[in-house]
Order: C-alpha cells, then structure tokens, then sequence
C-alpha cells in the first residue's frame, strides 16, 4: 500500500507502483474508438504510461498537453494517457486538442488495472479512481521510471520520466546482471 495526499488529506492506494527492473504487468486497456489495447500491442517500443484520476481535471488535463508537447518526433514512442474516463470523453478531449503524439486507454472495462499497477485510491474523496503516476517502460516491456506523484493535485516530473527514455537502453547482458 502506497502513501499519497489529496490537498494535504492522505489517501492510500491498493499496492505499489511496479519496481523497476521488473516486467509491467499485463493490461488491457479501451481506446477511444472502442478497441482494445493491450500490453502485447506496444511491444518494442519505448512506452511512457500516463496515468491520472480524470480529464475532468486541470492537472490531468495539463499532463496529456505536457507529454504531447514533450514528445515530439520521438521515433519508437508510445504515449498511453490512462483514466476510469469512458472513450468518448477521451475522444471529445483529443478532438478539441491539437494532440500529435499521444495516445489514450480507458480502464472502463478493466478496472483491475488500477490494482495491478498499484495506482487504485482506496480512501479519500476520490477513492475508486486512479492516483496520478508514471510508469516508462522499455522495448522489452521492463519498467524503467516508476513515478507516484505524492500530491495528487500537483504533476508528475514530465522531463525525469522522458529523460530515462534518452538513455541508450542496456544490452541484454546489463540488464540482467543490473547495470
């Protein structure tokens, strides 16, 4: 169980981020045009997993702007915006947005997502929905950068996260030796 504030109230969550170094947990998420996307369909490419309470709020809102304006034309990237929002208001949120290079999974259907990744608020005025976090994984689907934000009101650290993902990854060998 992890340890969090919602303007200054703590709130606990339903585990704890993956560590790094391990494989992320397998997913199933809902696009906003109603098709699955899961954990296999990123494989081999650099993943930066966005996840948040609600589009319905600012600093969610402000997040999905902040990695889109950070992308930029990184090749081998996926950008997956997480939330318990139904696709279509992640659609209406993308449409009314000039979004170029992030994507959007709704865990509608699989609520179980936010316990596996250790993000579900068990208690506190927004308990059932997500905490706000960044999970970046590698091409072979390792975490590398697992990121909780300790206020939910404030946002994660966008450039630590994308940062990591500059780093030329470790052959094979390093990674599992732990260098």
């Amino acid at each position: 169980m992890a340890t969090l504030a919602y303007k200054g109230q703590t709130v606990h969550t339903a585990g704890e981020l993956p560590p790094t170094g391990r494989r992320c947990p397998d997913f199933s998420l809902l696009r906003p045009d109603l098709s699955a996307l899961a954990l296999a369909d990123l494989a081999g490419r650099r993943v930066v997993l966005n996840i948040f309470p609600s589009l319905d709020t600012t600093v969610c809102a402000r997040s999905v702007l902040a990695f889109d304006a950070r992308s930029g034309d990184a090749s081998n990237l996926s950008i997956v915006n997480v939330s318990a929002d139904l696709p279509f208001a992640q659609r209406r949120f993308s449409e009314s947005t000039d979004l170029r290079g992030v994507a959007f999974g709704s865990t509608f259907r699989n609520p179980g997502f936010g316990r596996d990744f250790g993000v579900l608020m068990v208690d506190g005025p927004l308990r059932g929905l997500m905490a706000r976090a960044v999970v970046v994984l590698d091409e072979r689907g390792t975490v590398v950068h697992a990121e909780l934000v300790p206020e939910l009101t404030c946002e994660a650290d966008y450039d630590r996260a994308l940062d990591v993902l500059r780093q030329p990854a470790p052959s094979p060998e390093d990674a599992l030796a732990g260098r």
